[in-house]
């Protein structure tokens, strides 16, 4: 897939964008941080975009979701949706986060939930832009990790 950053370049920025969370509440992730840092990087690397969404769930939601959509019966740590356009504007897309899948990986990381929760969304809002790590030749990957060496550093 053709990476779609480009299709929304800062000539269209969206006036208001519109970052849905779901599940977070009862699985320990404060949202308003999440928020704030997820609205910056959206802005950054998708300009025009309207909006996007964020589920965090557990390991058999994940599983399930995991299973439905990719044909694989496991948890996994991130899934992700990307959008298109819409009555409202440009919908970047939705993804979605096993929460108890991202502490486990925090903590074999050593660093915070947080910082792992960071990592997901990167990673997700990169797919929703069109990059995928399988197909691409390593494309992704690079561009992950200089994202991260920028958007990642603990607050």
């Amino acid at each position: 897939m053709t990476p779609r950053a480009s299709l929304h370049s800062r000539d269209t920025v969206s006036d208001t964008l519109d970052v849905v969370l779901l599940g977070s509440a009862r699985l320990g992730i404060r949202r308003g941080a999440v928020r704030r840092w997820l609205t910056a990087l959206v802005r950054k690397l998708a300009p025009s975009a309207r909006s996007v969404g964020v589920r965090f769930c557990a390991d058999p939601a994940m599983r399930s979701l995991n299973r439905a959509r990719r044909g694989k019966d496991q948890t996994t740590d991130v899934l992700s949706f990307p959008g298109g356009d819409t009555p409202e504007g440009y919908h970047l897309g939705d993804i979605v986060i096993s929460v108890p899948q991202a502490r486990r990986q925090a903590e074999a990381a050593g660093h915070s939930l947080a910082r792992e929760i960071r990592t997901l969304l990167l990673h997700g809002v990169l797919h929703c832009l069109g990059y995928d790590h399988e197909t691409d030749d390593g494309a992704m990957n690079r561009l992950e990790r200089r994202l991260r060496r920028r958007w990642l550093d603990e607050p």
